[in-house]
């Protein structure tokens, strides 16, 4: 089935001849003759998946060979599709105002109306090459999100496959074709300015550098990277202690990724506010805001460790020092925490963050862990500005994401959101800056671990993601900022996706906090999976209902296994060729 388009399949299926569409949109009758023998039995050696290499940390491989409807074939799919086709058609045409993708404060959706669900793309959906991977794939797989009522996609923009070769030498050539895809197929699109590399952690299946002349820069100087206190380097991302300075060529990192953002901006103006509708700003490691300090790769940190602090590059500690002496205290400014352990310890490990006497709350480490997060804020603050002047009535959203750190979340110092620069304890808010922050610019709160239960994490760690969710949703209420969700690890089951439903609409005193979009992570050969699809398929329907939907849920039900139905063949196509 890998060589066969879904048109042949339907065509096979049905019993009839469908027209194919071609690339320019126009349609052309085959006359090719296939059997359904030939769909229903394709030989095993084809869609064998291949272990390593691009889908290396895909799981689970699922085998896309799946049998025939019991019962025998039934009858003219081809007509159930273009049936379903218009059926959607008519249900865009009914109800223009729930289907339009309105991020904000709920304006033009109202209570209750739902949550627009979008799907993230492979993160290597561009080749090395600028050109789109796997391009049978990506379209099957589009077509099936449509089908599916989900809103739109999410697609990493990486600064190190566009600008690789050279300071202002950008090169669009698979995002172009990737963006005319998913207008095509009348999918918005949520752009990521991916300013760091792919690889080192949690779900990166490839890795992506940074542009080649980018990291040759650091390596020159290599207090350009974020550094720990035992002097490791953390190429991930460029150090935000020199976000103002010439250091990149005669430009500075904030001048770069302002250059980048504008240069996609007059690339793809003509998209811009229809097809794409936001734009999400990467503000560090995985594209979140934050500091690297948990990095997986070459097994530094395992979890549920606490992190450690990446402030020891002379950026960073010339602005402790300059901190330091501006607070009359200049023995404070030499360096960060020497107490603080390592990244696999636990709190009570160290004498930093311990629940009695621990230095975070002296008045060193007050000193400290004010001016670690606040040079985080400030350098959001920076990256914002330029996207705001940027995308200034362009009609897309900024979005920004940050990241959900739950593990040691019940003790007092929340020692591993304190080393990602999150400054939240037991005894202050660490959220609520950070939503004020993107409230000033405008910009969307987007937040990870939406589908994590408390019990299903480690006790012993303390871990509680439902609690940061709601410390989270109180502070966006109080900044008045959006609030977005996204899930942290892949999730096809029924349980996750209740959890997701239910933080989407978090009641706080009595009101609704409704989030204005979710982000399902990942779009994958195992979202495809027969049973993992009829679950999605009526997940994306009851998120979109919202909490008081017009329907019963085995209505719901019902209408999704009539689409899972109709696009069987489709799907089957997706995971196939996504495996190849």
């Amino acid at each position: 089935m890998a060589g066969m388009s879904i048109t042949h399949q339907m065509s096979a299926i049905s019993g009839q001849q469908i027209a194919l569409e071609s690339g320019n949109g126009t349609a052309e009758p085959t006359t090719a003759v296939v059997s359904a023998a030939a769909v229903w039995k394709s030989p095993v050696p084809v869609i064998r998946c291949r272990a390593g290499g691009e889908i290396e940390a895909l799981s689970p491989p699922v085998s896309p060979c799946l049998s025939p409807v019991r019962g025998g074939m039934r009858a003219n799919l081809a007509v159930a599709c273009q049936a379903f086709a218009a059926e959607v058609e008519a249900e865009a045409e009914a109800e223009p105002g729930e289907r339009e993708y309105k991020e904000g404060s709920g304006k033009g959706r109202g209570k209750g109306k739902g949550v627009p669900v979008f799907v993230m793309m492979p993160l290597d959906s561009v080749t090395m090459g600028n050109g789109v991977n796997r391009r049978k794939a990506m379209k099957a797989s589009m077509q099936a999100l449509k089908s599916a009522g989900v809103e739109g996609i999410m697609m990493d923009v990486w600064w190190g496959l566009v600008e690789r070769n050279g300071p202002g030498a950008y090169n669009w050539g698979g995002y172009a074709e990737l963006l005319e895809m998913a207008k095509h197929h009348g999918l918005k699109v949520q752009a990521v300015m991916s300013f760091h590399q792919c690889g080192g952690n949690v779900g990166d299946s490839c890795t992506i550098p940074l542009p080649n002349w980018v990291v040759e820069e650091m390596h020159k100087d290599q207090d350009l990277a974020y550094t720990d206190q035992w002097g490791r380097r953390n190429f991930e991302y460029v150090s935000l202690g020199c976000d103002t300075l010439p250091v990149l060529k005669g430009r500075t990192p904030v001048q770069c990724y302002a250059d980048f953002m504008r240069a996609f901006r007059d690339n793809f103006k003509h998209l811009l506010g229809d097809t794409i509708v936001e734009i999400q700003v990467g503000m560090g490691p995985a594209g979140e805001l934050r500091y690297p300090s948990y990095p997986e790769q070459n097994g530094t940190w395992k979890f549920p460790g606490i992190g450690a602090f990446q402030c020891y590059d002379k950026y960073m500690l010339s602005s402790l020092k300059a901190a330091a002496e501006a607070a009359g205290k200049p023995e404070w400014g030499s360096s960060g925490p020497t107490d603080a352990g390592h990244y696999n310890n636990w709190p009570e490990d160290t004498q930093f963050f311990r629940r009695e006497g621990g230095g975070w709350t002296s008045p060193y480490g007050e000193f400290f862990l004010n001016w670690y997060s606040q040079m985080l804020l400030e350098h959001g603050e920076r990256i914002l500005s330029s996207a705001n002047s940027v995308f200034h009535d362009m009609g897309v959203k900024i979005s920004v994401k940050v990241a959900g750190i739950h593990w040691h979340y019940g003790t007092r110092s929340h020692a591993p959101e304190l080393t990602a620069g999150y400054y939240n304890t037991r005894f202050r808010d660490g959220y609520l800056p950070i939503a004020k922050m993107l409230a000033r610019h405008g910009a969307i709160f987007n937040f990870t671990c939406i589908e994590m239960r408390d019990y299903e994490q480690p006790q012993d760690a303390l871990c509680a993601p439902e609690k940061l969710v709601r410390q989270v949703a109180l502070a966006t209420r109080e900044a008045q900022v959006p609030l977005a969700g996204e899930n942290a690890l892949p999730r096809y089951d029924e349980a996750a996706h209740e959890q997701i439903m239910g933080a989407s609409s978090i009641n706080i005193d009595g009101e609704e906090r409704e989030m204005c979009a979710f982000t399902y992570l990942r779009m994958n050969p195992g979202l495809f999976q027969a049973d993992n699809w009829r679950r999605f398929v009526t997940f994306v329907k009851k998120m979109k209902e919202g909490k008081d939907p017009h329907k019963c849920r085995e209505q719901l039900e019902e209408e999704a296994a009539h689409f899972v139905h109709v696009t069987r063949p489709l799907v089957q196509e997706a995971a196939v060729d996504l495996m190849l």
